[in-house]
């Protein structure tokens, strides 16, 4: 049995992480204030998400990592509609969909923690990229968290190497 299908459902896990998280913040601020602790949570967010990312391109088929195997991933965050989108592009190079509703932004409010929502999830989006494959960069101008009535998620394989290099599939 693959070892990612005894793991929790993302969204749970998320929720289960908040309940730790949210106290540990709280005492974060009062001892340092907001902006130290945001940063300290920020940044061990980011690290958590980059590790995450790493495991998850040890997984790919051959050890290769490919847009089709990260596109793949996202069923992960969509589990028990966790997540609804809207696809408007998938091809080797691109990824590009809007989330129309994000049952994480939700969970994060019920439990009296939007205001750190966006460093607990959203902000693991792109840094993930960075474990997985630097090559693959987000670009989001908007998120359900901040407000917005959708998140914009834009996916590019950006080759490091130089134009007439591609990535091969």
């Amino acid at each position: 049995m693959d070892k990612r299908s005894l793991e929790l459902p993302v969204l749970l896990k998320r929720r289960v992480q908040a309940q730790v998280i949210g106290p540990i913040h709280a005492e974060m601020v009062a001892a340092l204030g907001k902006e130290k602790a945001d940063a300290i949570l920020d940044s061990a967010i980011r690290k958590a998400a980059i590790a995450e990312g790493r495991s998850f391109a040890a997984s790919a088929p051959g050890g290769e990592t490919s847009m089709a195997h990260f596109i793949k991933l996202y069923d992960l965050w969509t589990v028990d509609d966790a997540l609804e989108i809207e696809v408007l592009e998938a091809t080797e190079d691109t990824f590009d969909f809007d989330v129309t509703r994000c049952r994480y932004a939700e969970a994060y409010h019920e439990m009296g923690l939007g205001h750190i929502g966006h460093l607990m999830s959203c902000n693991r989006d792109g840094t993930f990229c960075q474990g997985y494959d630097p090559s693959i960069a987000l670009e989001r101008k908007e998120t359900i968290m901040a407000g917005s009535p959708r998140c914009t998620f834009r996916y590019r394989y950006k080759n490091p190497a130089g134009p007439e290099d591609t990535k091969e599939s």
